[in-house]
């Protein structure tokens, strides 16, 4: 595969350019190598707990 590598900033992965088929990564194995730590948990999005306040109809 000639895929051109992309401007801008580099494989969060391995740091090399990235190219544009496979953006912002520089190959397939780099998304791949992404997607299994977002699979596993290494990844996370932090949540914030809701607050334990009553609810407006608690049945009261």
């Amino acid at each position: 595969m000639n895929a051109k590598p992309a401007k801008g900033p580099a494989c969060p992965i391995c740091q090399r350019p990235s190219v544009q088929a496979f953006r912002p990564f520089c190959s397939k194995r780099c998304a791949d190598v992404d997607l299994q730590r977002w699979f596993t948990g290494a990844y996370a999005v932090p949540a914030v707990e809701a607050d334990d306040a009553p609810a407006e109809d608690d049945g009261v």
